[in-house]
């Protein structure tokens, strides 16, 4: 069994795109789903919760209908190494996510705000952190797709 010897196999591969797919589906139709009973399903789906292949369990909420209809991508520039500005980044509720990176940029940030004037006011939050000293802002017109990690 796949959760029991720390790797991810095939069934909880399996198990894992069908939460994706479905993730208030009962354990017996997961388990229908992928050859296992409803136990086995969720012990295997409470083993992958323990050793934090399954980090957390969500609902997709649509950006808009919440008043966030702006995306933007904001890659932060810096004076000094930015490892230990994680806290400073997750201050800011619009950054959805903010990555340390190689390359031109130190952090690669996504951004949701209501509006264009709201993303400035991020920015200007963005540039009172310690040790940024630019940022290069790419606003996104349209999403053609986001997806989920995928298993394989």
């Amino acid at each position: 069994m796949g959760t029991d010897n720390g790797i991810v196999d095939a069934i909880d591969r399996a198990l894992i795109a069908e939460l994706q797919r479905d993730a208030t589906q009962a354990y017996a139709a997961l388990g229908k789903a992928v050859g296992l009973s409803a136990g086995a399903a969720h012990d295997r789906v409470r083993k992958l919760r323990e050793r934090g292949v399954i980090r957390q369990t969500t609902i997709d909420v649509d950006p808009v209908a919440l008043g966030r209809g702006v995306l933007a991508f904001v890659m932060v520039d810096s004076s000094v190494w930015m490892g230990d500005a994680s806290a400073s980044f997750a201050a800011l509720p619009e950054i959805q996510e903010a990555h340390l990176i190689a390359g031109t940029a130190s952090v690669l940030v996504k951004v949701r705000s209501a509006t264009t004037e709201r993303l400035q006011d991020v920015l200007r939050r963005l540039y009172a952190i310690e040790g940024v000293s630019g940022a290069r802002t790419t606003v996104v017109l349209e999403t053609f797709f986001e997806r989920p990690v995928h298993t394989s």
